[in-house]
């Protein structure tokens, strides 16, 4: 493969078409509304990204419920009542020649009972970071048809296609993890029983929604931050049944794409999730790539598409440059003027300075 890779058409199987192989991964940036509704920091946020010739631009984990809800300032996708707004995102990326995808989730036990008013929920009860209780039938039943909601809603409003949020310890995860989820019934047990909420969630979206809009899930391979209890060759089995039950692409989250497998030190994690799919089953991989040739060596490893993160936020037209000879991204710190230059709203850039090293109040 030679560099001109990167910026090559991706095709899916139901037709659709990435004008190249980059996109933008979703990133939390707590810049909507209260009530969940899009602000115009949102829009324009991702709006520049698409300006900057991003393939694919992925939304901010946006909830299906109210008690879903992970964070402030949080894109919601759980009420008509924020069809208005969502229509203008995906109108707004469309323009621009991106395919609009909006990464759905639940937040389980990590939905504050500050923000939701209620008791979270998950697989199982916990204390940690708060008391959370066991989910009951009902809530399983209901977490599935919000799923199937929520990309309806996406299909409404104009999207190209969803992205379940199964990765990053959020409740599909926490149902996936071998010890987050302690239950003995059929969402518990063997993998096979952990697995069945991720599964149905998927099965429902994509029997919502019509084949020609692209149905994607996310996941974390093993262990890493808040997704705990993961085994690497669960992730494989996961992955490869998530491809019997009709997604269009699989997102690995791997952190950093320079480190092989824990599990298997010799191993890398892309060429395993490339042969638990089928081929024509685009793999999208994100985690710390910066520069093209780091972007090029992900593609060459067996990825279809290349997901950035942070280097989307201080490179809003990495697309662009990347395609000048000897161009090298620009990486933080950066102080709130240049974030905001770059399409980063203040109350974004309050978020990124939870990040280390990531905003300075003077020039580097």
């Amino acid at each position: 493969m030679t560099t001109s890779d990167l910026f090559t058409p991706l095709a899916f199987r139901n037709g659709i078409r990435a004008k190249n192989r980059l996109a933008v991964a979703a990133m939390t940036n707590s810049q909507s509304h209260a009530d969940g509704s899009l602000s115009d920091d949102e829009l324009h946020w991702l709006d520049v990204r698409a300006q900057g010739d991003f393939g694919m631009v992925a939304t901010c984990a946006a909830h299906i419920a109210r008690d879903g809800q992970g964070w402030p300032g949080e894109l919601g996708i759980f009420d008509d009542a924020l069809l208005p707004g969502l229509t203008r995102l995906a109108t707004t990326l469309r323009e621009r020649g991106a395919l609009s995808i909006v990464q759905i989730f639940h937040g389980g036990l990590r939905s504050p009972s500050s923000l939701i008013g209620e008791k979270p929920w998950s697989a199982s009860e916990h204390t940690e970071p708060e008391p959370t209780r066991a989910a009951e039938p009902a809530d399983i039943a209901r977490a599935i048809q919000q799923f199937a909601d929520a990309a309806m809603r996406a299909h409404r409003a104009g999207f190209d296609g969803v992205e379940l949020h199964g990765a990053h310890g959020y409740l599909l995860s926490q149902f996936l993890s071998a010890t987050l989820n302690r239950r003995t019934d059929a969402w518990g047990g063997d993998l096979a029983g952990r697995a069945r909420l991720i599964r149905e969630a998927t099965r429902a979206v994509r029997a919502a929604v019509p084949a020609s809009f692209l149905v994607g899930v996310r996941l974390s391979p093993e262990n890493f931050g808040n997704a705990q209890g993961l085994d690497l060759d669960e992730s494989l089995t996961t992955a490869g049944w998530l491809c019997e039950d009709g997604i269009d692409f699989l997102h690995i989250s791997l952190w950093d794409v320079h480190r092989n497998t824990a599990k298997r030190p010799d191993e890398h994690p892309i060429p395993l999730f490339r042969r638990a799919c089928p081929a024509d089953i685009p793999l999208l991989v994100a985690g710390k790539v910066w520069t093209p040739a780091e972007a090029q060596a992900v593609l060459d490893q067996g990825a279809d598409m290349v997901a950035l993160g942070r280097a989307a936020i201080t490179n809003p037209d990495w697309p662009l440059r990347a395609r000048e000879p000897g161009w090298a991204p620009r990486r933080p710190p950066l102080t709130p003027e240049e974030l905001v230059a770059r399409g980063v709203s203040p109350t974004f850039v309050g978020y990124l300075r939870h990040w280390k090293n990531f905003v300075s109040d003077t020039q580097p």
